[in-house]
């Protein structure tokens, strides 16, 4: 059994996601300790949206991505409301990325461009 994810990301993130062709997300870099795939298309193409196309980090472009992870995996990690009852997320700690991707069932998928 599968659940599907989300994740909105920038540009140089998604060069990562490329070059690792497509089945795994890059590390985080320092001062991001937890990883936030959300359960929800819409709330990752807010962020996408609204974050990464004004963030210059971002290359003022947001891309959200679509994925299937073991549901057996995910299912240990509590789901977070972030504000509205729509929002929500994983966290994953950095530690746990590499048993995250490895639970990746199949291609991450890019659904969704948007720019500034």
């Amino acid at each position: 059994m599968v659940t599907v994810l989300y994740r909105p990301v920038g540009r140089d993130e998604l060069a990562l996601i490329a070059a690792a062709n497509f089945e795994a997300f890059p590390p985080r870099l320092p001062g991001q300790p937890i990883f936030y795939p959300v359960l929800s298309e819409q709330y990752a193409r807010d962020i996408a949206f609204k974050w990464n196309t004004r963030d210059k980090k971002s290359g003022f472009v947001g891309y959200v991505t679509k994925f299937s992870v073991q549901t057996a995996f995910i299912s240990s990690y509590p789901v977070h409301v972030v504000g509205a009852s729509e929002h929500m997320e994983y966290w994953i700690p950095a530690e746990d990325l590499e048993r995250f991707n490895a639970a990746i069932v199949g291609k991450i998928e890019v659904i969704a461009e948007f720019r500034r």
